[in-house]
């Protein structure tokens, strides 16, 4: 759901290999980079901030990613894609680049090293989906929302804001597949005990947060995968906790 690799690409990386096939800009807070439905023409990268990619329906809303700086977006109008399938939003304050979809394939096809680093981003993006997948199939909601935590710490330590991180509860039950008042329980508990605080925003504790996912069970075994695993397009389901409701 978060990223968690930073490929540190510099804008005058990006100025000397694309030179007027890029644009820069900055957005502000809950600002649209581009919204599901529009045409399918440019790469983004994260110089600075955090970008939400978000799908909805008639029906739902589902937050696919939140991106922090060094990451690509938009990339799947390289594959063919010609419309946007999701919308891009600032979170706070964000420097984007934006590169053009022709430019970007011409630099690709030319540039060896370059094309190294972006296939090493969409290798490391898969990834992160499987890992996403696994954690939405098999653990409890506690966790899960624990990981996006800490996630959002890592993005507060990268961004180096003086101001803490908004995030409402609402957006992290969208993350981790929950209802708001489960996300309500568990951070009151994790405040408790210390993992989490507000203060304007907010504040996470990364090294309690390690420990407790640490010390705190898997509910994938090995070797049961393959017993378990929901065939394709079935809906995922709440583990359930031994002798308890989940």
């Amino acid at each position: 759901m978060v990223s968690n690799r930073s490929l540190g690409v510099s804008r005058t990386l990006l100025r000397k290999k694309f030179r007027n096939g890029m644009t820069f800009r900055n957005y502000h807070d809950r600002e649209a980079v581009f919204s599901q439905g529009d045409p399918a023409d440019s790469v983004f990268y994260i110089e600075s901030g955090t970008v939400k990619l978000t799908a909805i329906t008639t029906r739902k809303k589902a937050i696919i990613a939140i991106l922090p700086r060094g990451n690509f977006f938009g990339e799947g109008c390289l594959a063919g894609q010609s419309l946007r399938i999701c919308t891009a939003r600032s979170i706070g304050q964000s420097n984007v680049i934006r590169l053009q979809k022709e430019r970007m394939l011409r630099t690709l096809n030319r540039d060896h090293q370059f094309a190294m680093v972006f296939v090493g981003y969409l290798l490391s993006r898969v990834v992160r989906v499987e890992e996403d997948l696994i954690d939405q199939f098999f653990n409890f909601s506690e966790r899960r929302l624990a990981r996006v935590l800490l996630l959002f710490g890592k993005i507060t330590t990268e961004s180096k804001s003086d101001s803490a991180l908004k995030v409402s509860q609402s957006t992290l039950a969208e993350m981790v597949g929950t209802t708001r008042p489960r996300v309500s329980k568990f951070m009151n508990e994790f405040k408790k005990k210390g993992l989490v605080s507000y203060n304007g925003g907010l504040q996470v504790n990364s090294a309690l947060v390690i420990a407790f996912l640490e010390n705190r069970p898997l509910s994938v075994k090995k070797g049961r995968a393959s017993k378990t695993a929901p065939t394709f397009g079935a809906t995922a389901v709440e583990p359930r906790r031994s002798g308890g409701k989940k």
